[in-house]
Parts: C-alpha cells; sequence; structure tokens
C-alpha cells in the first residue's frame, strides 16, 4: 500500500495527503498566572488606548495602515489554554459566537497539547453560557456513537474504546488531551439533566455498530428483508479494528470496492421507502454514512487527478453529517477539526477544491461560525513525509518566517489572544485578505506552508505564542 493509500485510510488528517480587557484591571486569578503576567508584560505603554473597542485620535496614518496596530486595537488577551479556572477572558468570545449554532474551531497542527485543551476550554464556556451540547470530532461516525454511548450512559471503558477506534490515521486523537475532554463530558451529564453528546462526522471508517444499528432497525420494522440488508453490507461489515479494516479494506480491487459501494446505496434507496418514523429518521442517517465511507474509499486516489474529487466528497460528507445532527436534534456544535477543514477558503485548493467550513456555510449560513487557530513556535506530533511507514514522531518548529501571517500575528503585543476578523479597521482586513504563507500540519511533517488569506477564511483567529507536543496514550 502505498503512503498516500496509508494515510488516505485513515481520512482524518488533512494536508498529510501528500506527504480582555478585564486583563488589563487585574481584577481576576487566572488559571495560568504565568501566561497573564506574559500578557501583563507585553502590554504596550498605551494600552488603554489598544484596548478591544477603545478609539485612538493620535494614530498616524502609518500606523492605522500597519495590520498589527489594528489587531492589537481589537484582540482579547488569553489567559489560559487549561479548561479549568476562571473564564472570564472568553466573555467576549462569547459575543463573538453570537447566535451561532455551530462553531468550527481549528487547529494548525494535529497533535498539539494547546490546541486540543483550548477546545475543551471552549467548549465548557459554550455548554455553561451558550447552550452548546454536542463536541464532534473529525473522527468516524461509529466512533461517535461508540464514545457516545458512554458520555450518556456510561457504557464502556472511555480509553479502551479509543485504543480501538483511535487507529490508523485516527491515532491522533489517541490522547490524554482528549480522554480528559471524554470523561469531563461523561461526569456533567452525571449531574445534569441537559445531556452533551460525542458526534463523530467523519467518513473513514464504518465500525460493526453502525451498521448493526440498521440491521437490528430491519429485524425489528421488516424482518423479511433482513437478509436482503445483510447482503448488502456483507462487503463492508467487519469485526476487525480500524486499522486492520482498513488495511484489508484496500487489498479489495477497486471493481469490488465500486461493487460494494452500488450495494450500500441500494440499502439506503431501500430504507427511505419505510414509513416515516423517528427510528427510521436515525436509520437512515446510519445507512447515509455507510454509503458514504463505501463511497470515499471506491475513489482511486492513487490517481492525482482523483485525489482533489475524493477529498471534496469527504468535506462536503463531514459538513452533511455535521449539519444533520444540528438540524435533528436542534443542538449547537461545538465542530472540531484542522484549520483546512473548518476554513471558508481552502489553502490548498489543487487538493482541497472546496472544504467542510464552506459547505457547512452555504448550509446554515451566518449560524456557522469558523475560528482559525495559528502559532508561532513550538511542538507537534507527526508522521515523518520522508519516511512512509514510519511511526508518530515529536517535531519541534522554530518561530514563523518573516513573510508569513503567523509572523505579523505574533507580534502583537499579546502572548496569547483571540480577535474578531470581521471587527477590524478596513486597511487591516485587507492586509488580512492577501494570501501568505500560512502553517497548514496535519497528518505528514515536513509540509509545505499552505497560501492563506485569513480574513476570508475565518471569522475568529485565536493565536498562540508557543505549543507542545500532545500528551500520546499508550
Amino acid at each position: 500500500m502505498t503512503h498516500r493509500r496509508r494515510l488516505v485510510a485513515g481520512l482524518t488528517l488533512p494536508f498529510g495527503l501528500l506527504a480582555t480587557a478585564s486583563l488589563l484591571s487585574g481584577a481576576i486569578l487566572p488559571a495560568n498566572a504565568a501566561t497573564q503576567a506574559a500578557n501583563a508584560a507585553a502590554l504596550p505603554a498605551n494600552a488603554a488606548a489598544l484596548a478591544p473597542g477603545a478609539e485612538s485620535t493620535k494614530a498616524s496614518t502609518a500606523a492605522t495602515a500597519d495590520p498589527v496596530w489594528g489587531i492589537t486595537r481589537h484582540a482579547h488577551p488569553l489567559l489560559s489554554t487549561d479548561p479549568v479556572g476562571y473564564d472570564v477572558d472568553l466573555r467576549a468570545f462569547g459575543r463573538m459566537v453570537g447566535d451561532a449554532t455551530v462553531v468550527g474551531v481549528g487547529e494548525a497542527t494535529h497533535n498539539s497539547h494547546e490546541f486540543f485543551t483550548q477546545k475543551h476550554r471552549l467548549f465548557r464556556y459554550l455548554v455553561r453560557e451558550k447552550g452548546f451540547t454536542t463536541f464532534a470530532l473529525e473522527g468516524s461516525w461509529s466512533t461517535g456513537l461508540a464514545l457516545d454511548r458512554y458520555v450518556v450512559h456510561g457504557i464502556g471503558n472511555p480509553r479502551e474504546i479509543m485504543r480501538r477506534e483511535f487507529q490508523s490515521a485516527y491515532t491522533f486523537w489517541k490522547v490524554q488531551e482528549y480522554a480528559e475532554l471524554i470523561e469531563w463530558m461523561r461526569s456533567y451529564n452525571q449531574t445534569h439533566a441537559r445531556k452533551l453528546h460525542f458526534v463523530g462526522n467523519d467518513v473513514g471508517y464504518a465500525g460493526p455498530n453502525v451498521i448493526d444499528n440498521v440491521t437490528q432497525y430491519v429485524a425489528r420494522t421488516r424482518p423479511a428483508l433482513l437478509a436482503e440488508f445483510t447482503r448488502h453490507y456483507a462487503g463492508i461489515r467487519s469485526d476487525a479494528e480500524v486499522q486492520a479494516w482498513t488495511d484489508a479494506y484496500y487489498t479489495k480491487s477497486l471493481a469490488e470496492r465500486l461493487r460494494i459501494k452500488a450495494e450500500t446505496e441500494q440499502a439506503l434507496a431501500l430504507l427511505a421507502k419505510f414509513p416515516a418514523s423517528a427510528e427510521r429518521t436515525w436509520a437512515i442517517q446510519h445507512a447515509r454514512v455507510i454509503a458514504q465511507v463505501a463511497a470515499m474509499f471506491a475513489f482511486d486516489v492513487d490517481d492525482p487527478t482523483v485525489l482533489p474529487k475524493a477529498m471534496k466528497f469527504r468535506d462536503q460528507a463531514m459538513a452533511d453529517n455535521t449539519a444533520w445532527w444540528a438540524h435533528t436534534t436542534g443542538a449547537k456544535v461545538l465542530l472540531s477539526a484542522h484549520n483546512g477543514h473548518i476554513a471558508y477558503e481552502s489553502g490548498m485548493p489543487a487538493i482541497y477544491e472546496k472544504v467542510q467550513g464552506a459547505f457547512l456555510r452555504e448550509t446554515l449560513g451566518d449560524r456557522y461560525l469558523s475560528v482559525g487557530t495559528s502559532f508561532d513556535r513550538g511542538s507537534f506530533n507527526a508522521f515523518p513525509s520522508d519516511e512512509p511507514g514510519a511511526p508518530l514522531r515529536r517535531f519541534t518548529v522554530a518561530s514563523a518566517g518573516a513573510a508569513s501571517n503567523e509572523f505579523t500575528l505574533d507580534r502583537v503585543p499579546f502572548r496569547d489572544y483571540y480577535v474578531d476578523l470581521r471587527k477590524l479597521p478596513q486597511t487591516t482586513r485587507a492586509w488580512l485578505s492577501v494570501e501568505r504563507p500560512t502553517r497548514m500540519i496535519g497528518s505528514s511533517y515536513p509540509f509545505p506552508d499552505a497560501s492563506q488569506a485569513l480574513a476570508s477564511s475565518y471569522d475568529v483567529m485565536i493565536h498562540l505564542n508557543t505549543i507542545t507536543a500532545a500528551n500520546r496514550l499508550p
């Protein structure tokens, strides 16, 4: 199996296919005092004029045109990326979210501690202050079902589920940071009537649980058709774990994979003829995801002309599954994925013609909010792009180059901060509307920077000065 096929097989990891004003008052005690101290020390002498929303009549034309000046005036310092502690610094973030029902929060690398814990922190805040109830991950739908059973009902061992499900390219999610998020969600549900849910929206694997959900529904409602559904799913159902399932599936010929795709589509079409009911609504969604997985694996991704079509299909499927969950359950969703997926514009259009964020904006309008992330320096885990088949490795990068978006974002005099790109001065937005080199570190590294125009790609940016590699579970 080629390196490209090995990574596409997991389909979790984008860009690896080729290889507050409150701080100024000192009125709060943050969870991360070191970060607050660094932010406070970084405040310029005219900090009051630079505070979010403040106006300065003394700003020169040159200063106003400087993107650093414009960003600094509207930036809100982050006191911590730790999910435990005070969250008064997130009040402005809540205002930015507004009435959005799906908030896509990105990550500039797929395996850094601070990106994961920051999402956990934002989710806790949105649960508490904005009524969010769902954490959706760039993971398979069937994995989400297994973890949701634990989160809602306490069924299963979450770390064993993670060990079994987060394999192949999904191994990036097998980290202590996600284990702590999942365990917190279970703890929350034990003391609250309004339940939190964990959802996977991706199409890189179809576990036996999602297929059995469909066949068990058929057995209860139209038992005479059970044999037919069992036959339709025979080529895709397996009790093997993710890595073994993926490897085995790619040993099938392209013709066989196309045949299985057709079988799953026939099952979906047949299910649509069942009498309407709430139970059928869920069975159809399960069957739709199975068909999506079969369709994804029916692309000949070794053909470079086909690869962009496969990636577009995948992003649309993830968007459709997320929107379906939000619409069907009425839940507000934090969607966790790579920057390249939650954006409105692709930084690598030759491979990713249209991404999940663009599809969600078309479906949800301004009820979708895109939050990008960036960093100046630090470490992460990734597959070595120059060593096909090698295991994950820890990489460390120095500060970004002077031509990059990250270089300018890091010149803002706060260690960590977030800013609403929609509210920036016209000259600042104009600067941020130009494509510049931007780190898009996904499944493999080294990997070339993307070319990204931040202002047209995201609504909000979170910038962290330094990141560290995530803590992988055994």
